[in-house]
């Protein structure tokens, strides 16, 4: 059934959402009627469309998303499920620990990581380069700090730290002096300050190479206002613990720096050997706990990178809990 989003009080401007990678998470993932199901970002509840269609009166479904609008979505997806729904606002990271305390298990556990349409498409969230918007960048609208705080308060060395590990700016340093000589006449409020300070840092050759030049100060931003790396790291161990043998993690990521969370979470829990070559036998007691299903991350076809050009640099990788 399509439902009129204006009529339902929920966000309508910007493109529609279109979840990455939806049939191959599905397939991957291999939902049963009657699993427990948990994903860890909602959202506007792309994915969790598809993967309700596999499920029966007996499946239990957990919606998690720190941003407050998620739950409008998902009480507008749970009203017309047969099967028990519940929604948790707040970190995933915080909400799967807070499960796994009470004893709770999943047969399936999914993440798809970054900003979601509905927040990169409201101008007021301050998440987008192309629109003039306060500096903000929270997923949690209620959350203490914003963009504007850091790129006003830190100092030259955590903000070029910040461009550099989250960011992966080669320019750095030049881009933090920028914005601290212009903090010193002006404020910075606004997002189109920052892509004007941005620019104006870095050589010339550079403002016309692939992508915004903004793109990735925006990016290293957003993942320090939101704590996004930390709140993995921790979030993939809970979902481990939660999972049942046999049970599915699943994770959708959009840059390198996630990916390789992902990828050394799975690569260090297969129960490969680390000792030195030259010891007689294993001292390590190396202990396989997942069986890594995808080798290889899967990528979009490029049927639905041209339908959808916010997929390109998706990646999925997915494993399974052993006994």
């Amino acid at each position: 059934m399509q439902l009129n989003n204006s009529i339902q009080g929920l966000p309508s401007n910007g493109s529609a959402h279109v979840p990455v990678l939806a049939a191959e998470l599905l397939s991957l993932l291999d939902p049963q009627p009657d699993d427990t199901i948990i994903d860890c970002t909602f959202g506007a509840g792309g994915h969790a469309r598809r993967v309700a269609r596999e499920l029966s009166q007996d499946a239990v479904f957990i919606g998690v998303d720190r941003d407050p609008v998620a739950k409008r979505y998902f009480d507008l997806f749970s009203q017309y499920q047969p099967f028990r729904c519940r929604f948790i606002h707040g970190n995933f990271a915080d909400a799967l620990e807070d499960l796994d305390q009470n004893d709770f298990e999943a047969d399936l556990i999914y993440l798809d990581l970054g900003v979601s349409s509905m927040q990169l498409d409201r101008p007021e969230r301050g998440f987008s380069y192309s629109y003039n918007a306060p500096l903000d960048m929270r997923m949690d609208p209620s959350a203490k700090v914003t963009a504007r705080q850091m790129v006003n308060e830190l100092s030259h060395g955590e903000l070029a730290r910040i461009f550099k590990s989250y960011g992966e700016e080669r320019y750095a340093g030049q881009i933090a002096s920028r914005i601290c000589a212009e903090r010193e006449k002006k404020p910075f409020e606004t997002t189109l300050q920052l892509v004007d300070a941005v620019k104006a840092a870095i050589p010339t050759p550079a403002r016309f190479g692939a992508g915004h030049p903004a793109r990735r100060v925006f990016q290293a931003l957003r993942i320090a206002v939101n704590d996004e790396l930390a709140s993995l790291e921790r979030g993939l161990e809970n979902a481990l613990s939660l999972l049942v043998p046999g049970g599915r993690l699943a994770v959708i990521s959009f840059h390198s720096l996630e990916d390789r969370i992902v990828k050394q979470f799975f690569t260090a829990r297969v129960g490969k050997c680390t000792c030195p070559p030259d010891l007689p036998e294993c001292v390590c007691k190396a202990q396989a706990e997942l069986r890594v299903i995808t080798r290889r991350p899967v990528a979009p076809s490029p049927d639905e990178m041209a339908e959808n050009p916010r997929a390109q640099s998706a990646k999925l990788r997915v494993a399974e809990k052993l006994g």
